[in-house]
């Protein structure tokens, strides 16, 4: 993938040597049996929602081939008990990230981006040094800072105003020093990933949101009302919550921005409605299902958004520069489990918690996303992954 010079820096309005890994071993034509019925897999929801996990969720399940589960479960507001619907748009957090790596990846296999060339041929006014990567950033090792990001929101009546750039600017000012050397050591950085925002729009000559929209979102067919960077209606958005008797709860007026904090109704907090300052670190609004296009496309033998080598890059797993295993891939976090190697990424932030995993030897990934911030969404999907994966016989 070679690295061509990127455009000038003017942001033009929005208009209407890896080895690859293997690749998903379930092919198109045999994707797994969804033998985990609704009718088992509704209970174990019901049950997270009654025990307090979140006022409500949203859970989808995808194979190669397509949709095998969609389930909304409890209230998208507990103040007016409005009830979670498939479509009620909910804050990704940190599961942007994924799809920020992905627009890196498109543009690297348009030329447009070289994975290992430095950040400073994008971005010369960042102070981290020359020797920091596009993959230091894509892994969480560029030893950037990563301060306590709590604050980087605003509320979404200042939305249409918001200088996103601006606010970069800002939070790289405050936090100048880079804390190790780039490629020796995985430290997450909030930081990082947005400055990887700023290097996606210098090279694709477009403002970060619509590259993302044009390049990876609508050729997955995923329209902006179930995934995108603004709630289509806000009165139709979930009101995240946190816990009133949490150590977080009891913190808030301190660690949130009070304009943020909404009334309290029973055992939950309701936050307002806003939006993450930077939209490459967080940014994405959508439920569940509109995640569903972009896992499943990860699973298909010949994936649609681009070509499978660029795909397999991805997801292969990565080293540090003294050829330590990473616990990245160029965009995903990786762990073993019983199902063999699982690629997944947490989002949560104010009033939300979401995660979504990719099984590739089992041809199978999911998503929870909850209207909580403090939700065990990973020992929810443990319990949920495992039924549908048995029941499939892998």
């Amino acid at each position: 993938m070679k690295h061509l010079r990127p455009p000038a820096a003017a942001r033009p309005q929005c208009q209407p040597g890896d080895p690859p890994c293997a690749g998903p071993q379930q092919a198109q034509g045999d994707a797994i049996a969804p033998s985990a019925t609704p009718s088992q897999v509704r209970p174990l929801l019901d049950d997270f929602v009654r025990r307090g996990g979140a006022p409500g969720l949203q859970y989808v399940a995808v194979d190669g081939r397509g949709l095998m589960h969609a389930e909304a479960v409890g209230l998208a507001a507990v103040a007016g008990s409005r009830p979670m619907r498939a479509d009620t748009a909910q804050l990704a957090y940190s599961m942007s990230k994924t799809l920020t790596a992905a627009a890196v990846m498109k543009l690297a296999e348009q030329g447009l981006i070289g994975i290992d060339a430095p950040v400073t041929r994008f971005l010369p006014w960042q102070p981290y040094g020359s020797a920091i990567t596009v993959r230091h950033l894509l892994t969480h090792t560029g030893g950037l800072p990563n301060p306590l990001p709590l604050r980087w929101v605003h509320p979404a009546a200042r939305h249409a105003a918001f200088d996103a750039r601006a606010a970069l600017r800002r939070a790289v000012a405050a936090h100048p020093h880079p804390s190790s050397p780039p490629g020796m050591r995985f430290a997450y950085s909030n930081l990082g990933y947005w400055l990887l925002g700023e290097v996606v729009e210098q090279a694709a000559g477009q403002a970060f949101t619509c590259y993302l929209r044009d390049q990876i979102l609508a050729p997955l067919g995923i329209e902006p009302a179930l995934l995108g960077f603004e709630a289509a209606d806000e009165g139709a958005q979930a009101s995240g919550h946190l816990e009133r008797w949490s150590l977080l709860g009891a913190l808030a007026p301190w660690l949130v921005d009070p304009a943020l904090l909404g009334p309290r109704t029973g055992r939950w907090l309701t936050i307002r409605a806003h939006y993450p300052d930077g939209a490459a670190f967080g940014g994405l609004v959508g439920c569940a299902t509109g995640f569903a296009p972009w896992l499943q496309d990860l699973l298909r033998d010949e994936p649609r958004l681009w070509r499978r080598e660029t795909r397999d890059l991805f997801m292969a797993p990565q080293h540090d520069a003294r050829g330590r295993p990473l616990p990245m891939t160029l965009g995903w976090h990786l762990e073993d489990g019983a199902a063999g190697r699982v690629l997944f990424k947490e989002g949560g932030g104010c009033g939300f918690h979401g995660l979504m995993r990719v099984y590739p030897a089992a041809g199978f990934a999911s998503i929870v996303m909850t209207n909580a911030t403090s939700s065990p969404v990973r020992r929810l999907l443990d319990r949920v992954d495992r039924l549908v994966i048995d029941g499939a016989g892998h």
